[in-house]
Order: structure tokens, then sequence, then C-alpha cells
């Protein structure tokens, strides 16, 4: 089952990040077949990391939490906090290697979830090319959304505004506030 995990950087460890960034992505290398989306978030003028994101598939919560705590920036208390939630994958597109992105997240109470094409009908019958990745996330047993998790090839009000109209639908209503922080696609080069 896909997680959506997202670790927030403690403040002023960028050149900590830098000296383990080869033992984080040896650690994200076991995971590379497993991974569906990852990348640093970034300041609003997109020069300074402040987390990480990751969608991989792994078998269970338990599996998602030793995920996210066995990693080397987690483990050299470089972040902060970390979020492990069930995913449900609903777009996934390549994201382009050299353009602004931003991701964008909603949360609201758990609501029953909506069958899977009804869930990618939200998205209408061709996405807008800007969407590379939609998701919602689920609560434990997976029956219920608890929000929504959108990396857009956008700067992040541009964004909000692609995935507000979705992101209120699978919510129940609107309007439903959404977060957008700068991000870039994560990995080897």
């Amino acid at each position: 089952m896909p997680f959506y995990v997202h670790a927030q950087d403690q403040p002023d460890v960028a050149d900590q990040l830098t000296e383990l960034c080869e033992e984080h992505w040896s650690y994200m290398d076991r995971f590379d077949s497993r991974l569906i989306l990852r990348g640093p978030t970034l300041s609003d003028d997109g020069e300074e990391h402040t987390g990480s994101v990751h969608v991989v598939d792994l078998a269970d919560r338990a599996a998602a939490e030793r995920f996210a705590t066995e990693e080397p920036f987690w483990r050299a208390g470089l972040y902060r906090a970390f979020t492990a939630v069930a995913t449900a994958v609903l777009l996934r597109r390549e994201p382009a290697a050299d353009a602004p992105y931003t991701l964008v997240t909603a949360g609201w109470p758990a609501r029953d979830r909506v069958s899977g094409p009804v869930e990618q009908g939200l998205l209408g019958a061709e996405p807008d090319r800007r969407l590379s990745f939609v998701s919602v996330l689920l609560d434990d047993g997976g029956a219920r959304t608890t929000g929504v998790v959108a990396a857009v090839r956008a700067l992040p009000d541009e964004a909000r505004h692609l995935v507000q109209p979705f992101a209120d639908r699978l919510a129940g209503g609107g309007p439903t506030p959404l977060g957008a922080q700068r991000w870039q696609r994560g990995g080897r080069s």
C-alpha cells in the first residue's frame, strides 16, 4: 500500500543535510522500485531545503514508520517531525526535471471514500497537464479519506487554484483550506 511520508527539517540544518546526502540517497536506493514520488520541500524562494516527501509502497503503517525513522536525516536528528499516512494514488506523471513545482496539501475530518473511478473522475477526463501527482490520504482502514496531496508544475498561488476544485469535491464541499510549498523532484541525477 502506498504511504505519504513527509518529514520537516529542523531549523538551520542545511550543512548537515549536505554532509549526509549520499547516505540519504543510498538509503533511498534500497526502496527505488517502490518509490512513487520523492523530493525535497523548499522555502518560498526555492533556495532552502525545508523537508522531504516520499510516497512509497510499503506493507503497512509500521513499515512506513520504520521507513521514516531509519532514514539517515531522521537518525541524525535533522528532522523535527514526520507524517506517515496511507494514500491512494489518483494521478501519476513523471515530474519535469527543471521546472518549478509546488506540493499542495489539504486535510479534513475523515469522510467516506468515493470509489476509485469516481475519485479519478473528479480530476476531469483529461486533467490539467501541470498536475504531476495527485493522491488522497486515507484513514488506517483505507475506507475514508482524510486529505489530498498534489504535485503541481506551478508556483504556489497558481498551484492552489488548480487543486482547489477537486480538493473541495473530495472533502465533501468547499472551500477546503490548502497548504502549498515549493517542491522539486528528488533522487540521484
